[in-house]
């Protein structure tokens, strides 16, 4: 396997540099294979480990739906920050438990979470995405205000309702298999807090993240600095 690159985008208050630094040791413990983590933010960082970059799209922080993250499948955005092979779209409100590789040891070129939302009918979630650099530059191409007007959605349009507008037959993680978890969403054990015994990776979307959830052990023992 070729190295992985993995990235993640920071923009807003919700989360801060210790929230990326978390994220960021808890991949370091759990994956064997080489990786680099590029942090893609509007605001300057300095941490260890991290290649930190700015945000091209300003103009689209402002706007609901993520849109700004469909940049990455631009080719010559790829290219600026020598992206090359896989690479992963990872959200930051992620908690690591376990080993990662068998999750992102996959060939396919593009590679999705689904059926993680509870409300939203939309099967894709953008929490966790694996892309093949130079597959499907249409998402950013393709992409304008106008068009994800006209396409359907739930409450308002956003990034995972495009990409399954444009890639309807994506490969997936589906929640709940093979380790990969939405906390309290579909596939995460009904009534209880309780960690998955085969969890590798959980995720926070939605309203919650882990910070809210810092007095479960598992929480504690896998989002730290």
């Amino acid at each position: 396997m070729d190295e992985l690159t993995i990235t993640s985008w920071l923009w807003g208050n919700k989360y801060s540099q210790s929230d990326v630094a978390k994220l960021y040791n808890g991949l370091k413990r759990n994956l064997k294979q080489s990786f680099r983590f590029i942090l893609f933010s509007q605001r300057d960082m300095n941490i260890k480990g991290v290649e930190c970059r700015s945000i091209w799209d300003k103009n689209l922080i402002s706007i609901k739906g993520c849109f700004v993250r469909l940049r990455m499948f631009d080719p010559v955005f790829q290219e600026k920050h020598k992206i090359t092979g896989r690479f992963v779209c990872i959200d930051l409100d992620t908690v690591i438990t376990g080993n990662l590789d068998p999750i992102f040891n996959r060939t396919e070129p593009f590679v999705i979470l689904q059926g993680a939302n509870s409300l939203n009918p939309c099967p894709y979630c953008g929490a966790l995405i694996m892309v093949r650099a130079g597959a499907y530059p249409g998402l950013w191409s393709d992409f304008s205000l106008e068009a994800i007007d006209k396409i359907p959605f739930y409450e308002f349009p956003d990034d995972q309702g495009w990409i399954h507008y444009k890639v309807p037959d994506a490969a997936g993680w589906k929640a709940g298999v093979n380790g990969v978890y939405a906390f309290k969403k579909p596939g995460w054990p009904s009534g209880t807090d309780c960690l998955p015994r085969d969890a590798r990776m959980v995720t926070f979307n939605g309203w919650r993240s882990p910070a809210k959830f810092s007095t479960l052990d598992w929480v504690q023992r896998n989002w730290v600095e």
